[in-house]
């Protein structure tokens, strides 16, 4: 499950870093199916970064890999 997350992390980059942020996969929970990232960059920081993990990273994860049941920031 981790590799498939790693995967689909890797095509949602470069939508944040066209607007200077970044996101990287901190822990997979495959038990829970809990997958924690971290926001780098201008999305680190920005006021909108909530809406971005769960509008863009959680929903194409979640479309990637169905055992995903939810994206936190760790």
């Amino acid at each position: 499950m981790k590799d498939k997350v790693q995967k689909t992390i890797e095509k949602i980059k470069p939508m944040l870093e066209a607007d200077g942020g970044s996101v990287e996969l901190v822990n997979v929970d495959e038990k829970s199916g809990i997958v924690k990232v971290r926001l780098t960059g201008a999305c680190g920081c920005c006021p909108h970064s909530t809406m971005t993990l769960k509008n863009v990273v959680e929903r194409m994860i979640r479309e990637e890999v169905p055992e995903v049941k939810e994206v936190v920031v760790g």
